[in-house]
């Protein structure tokens, strides 16, 4: 059977778990509980939303994200209002941001979100209704 390219040369690695959460200090036990050492974190002025990763035993990255103000509208607001804390989302590392969009488009899932208006910080991500229940950010960093 022959399996599509997709974004085969594209992703350069799994990135990060990113959990939503009403609060991201509220949150911080158990990830010292599993052993995690805080690693970057910060407010992200134009997402109204603040961030803290953390690097487990082994490698492997935890995200937490909180929404900063009572806007019930906020992406995280609607997100935790409809199915309260839990998995947000997975980042995936890519080399391209554009070359990602389009062989995924190409392969026939939904993106939505797609923004690369930051030098820093390229991002896409892939609706859950095509990526298995499961909402999937393409970042390019």
């Amino acid at each position: 059977m022959h399996t599509p390219e997709g974004l085969v040369g594209i992703v350069d690695r799994f990135d990060h778990v990113s959990i939503a959460v009403a609060d991201v200090a509220d949150a911080a036990p158990l990830l010292t509980l599993l052993g995690a050492e805080r690693v970057d974190g910060g407010h992200a002025p134009a997402g109204g939303f603040d961030w803290v990763q953390y690097r487990l035993p082994g490698g492997a990255r935890l995200e937490l994200i909180a929404t900063r103000d009572d806007d019930p509208q906020h992406f995280i607001s609607r997100f935790l209002t409809e199915r309260g804390a839990g998995l947000h989302h997975l980042t995936f590392r890519v080399e391209d941001i554009h070359r990602a969009a389009e062989a995924a488009s190409r392969a026939g899932f939904e993106i939505v979100g797609l923004d690369d208006t930051d030098p820093e910080w390229k991002e896409l991500f892939l609706h859950p209704r095509s990526a298995n229940g499961v909402l999937i950010q393409l970042a390019e960093f």
